[in-house]
C-alpha cells in the first residue's frame, strides 16, 4: 500500500546497541532500546510518544531521522523508503524531515548569526538562488515571530524561547513534510511553553506539517497531539487518540503515569484524575540490557498474573483508535 505524502509509517523498528563482549562475560551485552515499535502518522496529524526516561522515547526519534542505525524494521516517509536510503540518496531526502532538539541553545552554532543559522539548511542541499534564499530566511523570521533585524544577532543574545523559534525557523526552511519535536519545550518556562505550542499549531495548520512529539509532560502531550503512544522499555504498550488515552486509560502503565501528574483542584495539589489507579509506579524499570520474558511492565503492575511474566503480550485494538497490549484484556 502507498501511503500519503507526508505520512510517516514505522514497522516493527528496533534498534539496539552493543553486541560486544565485555572482559568479565563471555556472553554479549546487548541493549534492546527500541524493541519492535510500529505507528502511523497521517500527514498534518501530531503523534506524541510517551514514558519514562529509558523508555526509547528519543532513540525511536533518532532512528526515524537516521542519527542512529537501525537493526531491522522499515520507515517510510511518503512513498520514500527512509531506512533503505544510503549516501547521497539520504542526504537529498533529508530536506523532507527535520528536527526541534530540546535545548534551544547547545542545538545552534554560537558562532554564527541567526540568519545564517537558518539560512544553512538551504547552503548544505543547494536549495534555491542565493536571493531566493534570503528571501527564504526573511519569510521564516516574520512565521515565527522574530523581527527581520534579528537575522544579525548571535544566539547567545535571544532569550529561551526565541531561540526555540530560531531553531523552529531551521527546521522549516527546507519546507519538510515531518518535523520530529523532541521535548521542545521542556527547557522553557509555562509561559513560554505555551507560546511555543501554539506558534508550533498555527504553523501546523497553515503548512499542513506533520509532527512526531517526544515528551515526558503528558499535560503538553494533552494540548498538542490528536493521538498519543505510550512506551515503555523499548515498546509500545498502548496507543489511542488523545481524548480515549486520557479518559478511558487501559494499560496499568498508561494508568499509573496518569495518576502521577500533578492537578490542583479548589486551590489545593494532588494527583491526577485517573481513578482506575490509585497506586502510582514503584521500584526501577528492568535493565534494557537483559530485558524479562512475558510483558516487561509486569515486575512493578499492581495487576499483574502469572501469564503476564511468562508471555509476551500482543496489541488487543479495542476499536479504530486505541490498541493495548495487556493481558488483563484477554479475559
Amino acid at each position: 500500500m502507498t501511503t500519503s505524502r507526508g505520512a510517516l509509517k514505522v514497522t516493527d523498528l528496533k534498534v539496539h546497541f552493543g553486541g560486544k563482549r565485555s572482559l568479565f562475560s563471555k556472553k554479549a551485552s546487548v541493549v534492546h532500546a527500541v524493541d519492535g515499535v510500529s505507528f502511523q502518522i497521517p500527514k498534518g496529524k501530531t503523534l506524541g510518544i510517551v514514558g519514562e526516561s529509558g523508555s526509547g522515547k528519543s532513540t525511536t526519534a533518532l532512528a526515524i531521522m537516521r542519527l542512529v542505525e537501525i537493526t531491522s524494521g522499515s520507515v517510510s516517509l511518503g512513498d520514500t523508503a527512509i531506512s533503505e536510503l544510503e549516501g547521497d540518496a539520504l542526504r537529498s531526502a533529508r530536506r523532507k524531515f527535520q528536527v526541534i532538539f530540546q535545548d534551544p541553545y547547545s542545538s545552534l552554532n554560537p558562532r554564527l548569526r541567526a540568519g545564517a543559522i537558518v539560512r544553512e539548511p538551504l547552503d548544505l542541499m543547494n536549495i534555491g538562488t542565493p536571493q531566493e534564499r534570503k528571501n527564504r530566511v526573511d519569510e521564516l523570521f516574520s512565521q515565527v515571530g522574530l523581527r527581520p533585524e534579528q537575522q544579525a544577532l548571535f544566539p547567545h543574545q535571544f532569550s529561551g524561547g526565541q531561540r526555540q523559534r530560531l531553531g523552529f525557523a531551521r527546521a522549516l526552511s527546507t519546507m519538510p513534510d515531518l518535523i520530529i519535536c523532541d521535548e521542545p519545550v521542556s527547557a522553557l518556562d509555562v509561559a513560554i511553553q505555551a507560546q511555543i505550542l501554539n506558534l508550533m499549531t498555527r504553523l501546523q495548520q497553515e503548512l499542513g506539517l506533520t509532527y512526531l512529539f517526544i515528551s515526558h509532560d503528558l499535560g503538553v502531550v494533552q494540548h498538542v497531539c490528536d493521538e498519543v503512544a505510550v512506551m515503555y522499555l523499548g515498546q509500545i504498550v498502548e496507543q489511542a487518540d488523545r481524548v480515549n488515552l486520557f479518559s478511558n486509560p487501559q494499560h496499568p502503565y498508561t494508568q499509573a503515569l496518569l495518576a502521577a501528574v500533578p492537578t490542583i483542584r479548589n486551590g489545593v495539589a494532588g494527583r491526577g484524575r485517573n481513578r482506575k489507579s490509585k497506586a502510582l509506579i514503584t521500584g526501577d524499570p528492568p535493565s534494557p540490557i537483559n530485558p524479562p520474558d512475558g510483558c516487561r511492565f509486569a515486575g512493578r503492575c499492581p495487576k499483574f498474573q502469572s501469564i503476564c511474566r511468562r508471555v509476551t503480550p500482543q496489541m488487543i485494538v479495542l476499536d479504530e483508535n486505541h490498541q493495548v497490549a495487556c493481558h488483563l484484556l484477554n479475559g
